[in-house]
């Protein structure tokens, strides 16, 4: 959601668009993550029946009722004030570029002899 509103998208549609991508990958997780949990309400012992059952009741309230309903619904009543970031946490916190996008607004600079002589290694 947020790389689509980082692209220039409208806060609401970013949470659709997000949404729509992220969507399937929250369901398949969860059902995984519930399967695995469940698991171990096959075991002998009830201390394991009973972790195992309310780690897969709190997975199934995590993936389908806070992600997929709660945190959409509360992005699109916050419209930009979601996005928003205090500057002095905005300084504290560390710039990530996953998707490379620095780069691509870099520009590019043209090589000249020097730069290709001080860039070459000498054995």
């Amino acid at each position: 959601m947020r790389e689509a509103y980082l692209h220039g998208e409208r806060p609401a549609q970013a949470v659709v668009s997000g949404f729509r991508h992220s969507g399937r990958v929250v369901v398949a997780a969860g059902i995984i993550m519930m399967a695995v949990f469940a698991g171990f309400m096959t075991g002998g012992e009830t201390l394991v029946k009973m972790v195992g059952f309310g780690l897969a009741i709190a997975v199934l309230f995590d993936a389908f009722v806070v992600r997929m309903a709660f945190v959409p619904a509360v992005l699109a009543l916050l419209g930009k004030a979601a996005w928003w970031l205090p500057r002095p946490l905005a300084r504290l916190l560390p710039r990530v570029d996953v998707e490379g996008e620095a780069l691509a607004r870099r520009p590019a600079a043209s090589p000249t002899a020097e730069d290709g002589a001080r860039d070459t290694v000498r054995v």
